[in-house]
């Protein structure tokens, strides 16, 4: 049990890469806070981790908001004393070209996807300095690493994301805490099962692995950097996306 006795936050827990982390971590021993904007997802996750004999506790939070964030977070640490592990996977989209891009939609995705993990990272990595032990885990995107069309704010926030990642591991890394960000290529989501055909086949023709990966795949990379395996890791960028970005 690769994360016995260890407890760990994930935000966007309520589906897809975030509700694969959480359950992953269950499975290898972890207690787990599964946070989601909504209660109803957070609650589904938390429900299924439970039915394992886990400890989880939902929390419905909008992670870019400085208040809800600072107490729910508050009310983790009352609920489980500690917390060792934070991954920072709650993301939004807000795609359009450039050109006819709001300001609103802009704000929207950098507040979520960036902000969030600043008002996360913060008083989670405060903790973990007295503690002199934690892991952080930051999920980017290879849009952040390549850039793509229509995506100039979902990708200015998934490279921002991979800066501040690597400026935590500098700064906490003499304290014993690590900080790594996961770039996932194309996963399979409820967006890419909406895909038609065409576009499906033009997608994976660019994946030199020629397959979309999984929920799964991206929770294992982050079992891995969360575990005693990756502990002499740290402020590094792996990108779990079928060669795309080789």
């Amino acid at each position: 049990m690769k994360l016995e006795n260890k407890v760990a936050i994930v935000t966007g827990a309520g589906r897809g890469i975030g509700a694969a982390i959480a359950r992953i971590f269950a499975q290898n021993g972890a207690s787990v806070a599964c946070v989601s904007r909504t209660l109803e997802n957070a609650k589904k996750t938390a429900d299924e981790i439970q039915a394992m004999g886990r400890k989880a506790i939902p929390y419905a939070v909008d992670v870019s908001s400085a208040a809800e964030s600072e107490a729910t977070i508050q009310k983790i640490f009352t609920d489980f004393e500690r917390v060792d592990v934070l991954v920072n996977n709650a993301g939004v989209t807000r795609d359009g070209l450039l050109a006819r891009m709001s300001e609103s939609d802009w704000d929207t995705v950098l507040d979520t996807n960036l902000k969030g993990a600043f008002l996360w990272t913060k008083p989670v990595a405060r903790a973990m300095v007295k503690q002199r032990s934690g892991c952080i885990v930051n999920i980017s995107s290879v849009v952040g690493l390549v850039g793509n069309g229509g995506q100039s704010n979902y990708a200015a926030s998934k490279a921002g994301l991979i800066g501040f990642t690597k400026s935590v591991a500098r700064e906490f890394a003499s304290r014993g805490v690590t900080c790594n960000a996961i770039a996932p290529g194309f996963i399979v989501s409820d967006m890419t099962d909406s895909l038609p055909d065409a576009i499906k086949q033009k997608v994976v023709q660019a994946i030199p692995l020629g397959a979309f990966g999984k929920p799964e795949d991206i929770a294992e990379a982050a079992l891995f950097l969360a575990s005693p395996a990756g502990h002499y890791v740290t402020g590094q960028v792996l990108a779990v996306d079928g060669g795309m970005t080789m």
